[in-house]
């Protein structure tokens, strides 16, 4: 039995359909807040059990049964490590026998205030005994498209970055690499450093929105300061702000390259290039 919290959000949903495709839907547990999030993943046969990260009594529960879990990072940041403490004591408390774990790239030498919760809770799951491998999980692409409609509106790609290299990829890529890890029977005692096979900056990233949009788009390099006063006043939380320029001033000293292609060697196939992922994002948007 395979189990895979945060199994609602969106990394979470794609390693339930990657699974699926080699694993029968009853040998996977989705564990979630809200049941009524994923029906759609019970009517396929997933079964879902009801848990949150703060209720370690309800995860055991949910946990019973579960040989393999995916431990996703909770995104309440300040609270992760005390949240993943509980989910490591309930899996061993259920018998759980392997833990991946969704951690930060390269994050014993991150200068990225983010790795501070994961590097927490990697010692947490040495501690556990409990057999583990660590997802050290680079940038989504998905990060900087997001906010791709305003990027547009405004022609400007916004963050503190200067010209640090982001090797990033596709949620997708590291769903793939999280399914290959809970299959693997050697997975145990791994520490994975994931991230793209190519790297970028946020200077590279704008060109690239201009080139297939046809509208100009330029980097618009900032202070970190300046940036996180940027992103409040878009209407982001103070904290989260800070997070995220913090996060890109961390990129600026190489927070976010690595060059070791370990993703795509784990998953058997390159990992999705920026430029696809661009042509995806603008496909997406509504017609104007």
């Amino acid at each position: 039995m395979f189990a895979i919290t945060g199994a609602s959000g969106q990394l979470g949903r794609l390693v339930i359909a990657q699974l699926l495709k080699t694993v029968p839907a009853s040998q996977l547990i989705a564990i979630v807040r809200k049941p009524s999030s994923v029906a759609d993943l019970a009517v396929q046969g997933v079964q879902v059990r009801q848990a949150d990260y703060n209720d370690s009594a309800a995860m055991q529960a949910a946990l019973q049964g579960v040989q393999r879990l995916l431990l996703i990072s909770s995104s309440e940041i300040g609270q992760r490590e005390a949240q993943h403490r509980n989910v490591i004591q309930a899996a061993k408390a259920a018998g759980v026998q392997l833990i991946a774990y969704t951690s930060l790239l390269h994050a014993d030498r991150s200068p990225l205030a983010l790795a501070q919760e994961h590097v927490a809770t990697e010692q947490i799951l040495r501690d556990s005994g409990i057999a583990h491998a660590i997802l050290r999980n680079g940038w989504y692409t998905e990060n900087y498209l997001g906010s791709l409609p305003v990027v547009l509106q405004y022609g400007a790609v916004l963050g503190a970055s200067g010209e640090g290299r982001i090797s990033s990829a596709s949620r997708a890529d590291y769903a793939a690499a999280a399914a290959a890890v809970l299959q693997d029977a050697n997975a145990g005692g791994k520490v994975l450093e994931l991230a793209g096979d190519t790297s970028y900056s946020l200077s590279e990233l704008a060109a690239e929105i201009a080139a297939q949009s046809g509208k100009p788009v330029q980097f618009q390099n900032m202070p970190t300061a300046a940036y996180q006063a940027a992103l409040e006043s878009f209407g982001l939380p103070a904290g989260f702000a800070a997070l995220l320029a913090d996060s890109d001033e961390g990129a600026s000293k190489g927070g976010l390259f690595d060059d070791s292609h370990t993703l795509s060697q784990l998953i058997g196939r390159s990992t999705t290039t920026m430029a696809a992922s661009v042509t995806e994002a603008l496909a997406a948007l509504p017609a104007a």
